[in-house]
């Protein structure tokens, strides 16, 4: 059963843990947070009724810790903790880019280290996770990251190999969707429909369709031409939108976040 739980940074990812876990807390006897803005660290601890602690106090009386600062504050963050890890220790590191290896080198190669890839529908509850383990972390250390992350939505387990690729589709990919809504909108005030009935049109066709695409198993181009008849609005709707490179749109897109990704795990 696990015990202490610390969290090392109080933004919004790690704002969502917590409401994740709910007032059991998943069995942990404890939550301490630590931020470098100690105003953040008391409002998190006020909304939550958890306590905040020093650095130190966290990583002497944590056995599991996550890590939720930004990816250029890692190195900063685990060199300040040298002579603190101690064995026996979850590492779990939600950083983008940062790899496994690097992670289990600063902290002295005696930790049980897991990285994780969220996304940012995880605060609504409905996010996508991609699990990834160091060479320390036992199969107890993954299902204790796997239960977290199920809270928060969806959580997968994936080789460190995978995690660029991830990070270019479900990391970045709220952004594409929000994009894709925002531009479908758009076109619906342009042909007269005011701002509050395109909204309404567009997401619930945008959660129907999701919800009829997952419940029915069916591959999306088998939906597609369903709903495409013969010489109708919706065939030239989507020739319309095959002229103008929406799947060539697609796919240099998210080429290139993979590549981006791939650019600052190298840096790191």
């Amino acid at each position: 059963m696990p015990e202490c739980l610390g969290i090392i940074g109080c933004g919004r990812m790690a704002n969502a843990i917590v409401k994740g876990l709910g007032g059991e807390k998943a069995g942990f006897t404890a939550i301490l947070v630590n931020d470098v803005d100690q105003n953040k660290a008391l409002a998190f601890s006020r909304e939550y009724g958890i306590k905040t602690a020093s650095y130190e106090e966290l990583l002497l009386n944590c056995s599991t810790i996550i890590l939720a600062v930004k990816p250029y504050q890692v190195r900063e963050v685990l060199q300040a903790g040298r002579g603190l890890w101690h064995a026996g220790q979850l590492l779990i590191s939600i950083a983008a880019g940062i790899k496994l290896a690097s992670i289990e080198k600063a902290t002295g190669n005696q930790l049980a280290v897991v990285r994780v890839m969220p996304n940012t529908p995880c605060l609504v509850g409905q996010g996508i996770a991609a699990v990834a383990a160091g060479s320390r972390a036992a199969d107890q250390d993954v299902a204790l990251v796997m239960s977290i992350f199920n809270c928060l939505g969806t959580a997968v387990r994936i080789d460190e190999k995978y995690m660029d690729a991830v990070t270019a589709v479900s990391g970045s990919g709220p952004a594409y969707v929000f994009l894709v809504v925002e531009a479908f909108m758009d076109a619906a005030l342009q042909i007269g429909l005011d701002s509050s009935l395109a909204r309404e049109l567009v997401l619930q066709t945008m959660q129907g369709s999701l919800q009829m695409m997952a419940q029915s198993g069916e591959h999306p181009a088998i939906l597609r031409k369903d709903v495409s008849s013969p010489g109708g609005t919706t065939i030239a709707g989507i020739r319309q939108l095959e002229a103008n490179g929406l799947r060539k749109a697609f796919f240099d897109a998210v080429e290139m976040a993979y590549n981006r990704s791939i650019e600052l795990s190298n840096d790191n």
